[in-house]
């Protein structure tokens, strides 16, 4: 597996929907096109909020992963 440099983290761990959705949108809009954001996340309903997000923003979704119960997003600003 690569591995993703991220230029920023953001960790929405005890957070339930919408808010990790809410802040990575916020998050996102910080960063250069091209950046990368890391968001950590605990919501069970995060993986499929994300993916929809990804798409419907048009930001990259790079990897999801699962790691120590915790969910975690690559996500490269896109435009």
């Amino acid at each position: 597996m690569d591995v993703l440099k991220e230029d920023q983290v953001l960790d929405c761990s005890g957070m339930l929907c919408p808010m990790p959705v809410v802040k990575t949108s916020k998050a996102i809009k910080t960063l250069e096109v091209g950046q990368v954001l890391k968001m950590i996340a605990t919501d069970p309903g995060a993986p499929p909020d994300m993916e929809a997000w990804s798409r419907q923003t048009g930001n990259e979704l790079l990897r999801s992963t699962q790691e120590d119960g915790k969910f975690v997003f690559y996500i490269r600003r896109s435009k």
